[in-house]
């Protein structure tokens, strides 16, 4: 088993929460399964935890990106993990990692929410929010308020089936990098928004 491998019957559950979680809200839970061993692994290697002092995540689910990203972090970094279903926040509680913040609250709240736990900015903020679902007011106002909480050199990190993160960050932040992973159920596409070249670039921070 891999390092940031979860077990089986541990991964087993999850689906089924996440199953369950689909079936209440489709609109913010955006596959019927969670995201596969090989996505989490693009995802850290995307993030770039290794020296991070705080990470967000917006919409960890069940908590496989979470698990993780714990394991490739420091042991004195903190993960903020936001989600607005109870029943995942609950899930992620259940860790026993002292590292690791769950709240439950909406992603457009970050500022507040990092206030609220006294954290500081964040060197990466994660995203699995499907904002193919969502409308573009509120994908675009997600965007700029991930934007403005993070610190300077920090980086934005999305994974979407569909490309509409990419045309909301592209409009708010330019272009992205991305690379895309198909050993997932549905294939996702793993962006990248660095903060200081896109500042330079596009005043978008402003």
């Amino acid at each position: 088993m891999e390092k940031n491998e979860q077990p089986r019957f541990q991964r087993d559950r999850n689906s089924i929460a996440f199953f369950r979680g689909f079936l209440r809200k489709p609109d913010v839970v955006a596959s019927v399964i969670p995201s596969s061993r090989y996505l989490e692994k693009r995802i850290v290697e995307a993030c770039d935890v290794h020296d991070a002092k705080l990470v967000v995540e917006l919409g960890p689910g069940t908590g496989g990106t979470t698990h993780a990203l714990l394991q490739a972090m420091p042991a004195d970094a903190k993960l903020l993990a936001i989600d607005v279903e109870a029943d995942f926040v609950r899930m992620l509680n259940a860790f026993g990692d002292d590292r690791l913040v769950a709240h439950c609250g909406r992603a457009e709240d970050i500022a507040s929410i990092l206030a609220e736990h006294g954290l500081p900015a964040p060197d990466v903020v994660v995203s699995g929010i499907p904002f193919s679902t969502i409308s573009h007011a509120q994908g675009e106002e997600i965007i700029r308020r991930v934007w403005q909480s993070l610190k300077p050199g920090g980086k934005f990190v999305a994974y979407q089936f569909r490309d509409r993160v990419a045309m909301l960050g592209r409009k708010l932040l330019g272009a992205p990098t991305s690379r895309l992973e198909l050993r997932n159920v549905p294939p996702m596409r793993v962006y990248q928004w660095f903060k200081d070249a896109v500042v330079e670039a596009h005043g978008a921070a402003a």
